[in-house]
């Protein structure tokens, strides 16, 4: 038997789509770089991992995650929005105007 261990990585983004079949996670960490071959551009470096779910799995990891985080937070008490994050979106509420609402047209007849 063979063993890939793999890297750890720290995903700090994370998408999910899914078919009739399954669920793909995809985490993503996304670091700037800074090569001095690149005449000062910054650049940047996404790593991704990608893991399918058959449906009836997917519901299990959210059940594991639900108890991990309730031991968690009985361990170590409530998890909250760091106040960074809070202050941040709403600075970012204030700079961003709303869009206009549109009608979406029906090209379907």
């Amino acid at each position: 038997m063979s063993v890939n261990d793999g890297g750890a990585m720290y995903a700090h983004e994370m998408s999910v789509n899914f078919t009739p079949v399954q669920f793909v996670l995809d985490f993503k960490m996304i670091t700037p770089r800074n090569d001095p071959r690149g005449k000062g551009k910054p650049s940047f470096l996404m790593q991704h991992n990608v893991i399918m779910l058959d449906p009836w799995h997917a519901k299990k990891v959210i059940e594991v995650m639900e108890a991990s985080v309730k031991r968690y937070e009985e361990e170590y008490g409530k998890i909250t929005k760091p106040k960074a994050v809070a202050k941040a979106e709403k600075k970012q509420k204030s700079i961003v105007q709303p869009e206009e609402t549109r009608e979406t047209p029906n090209y379907l007849g």
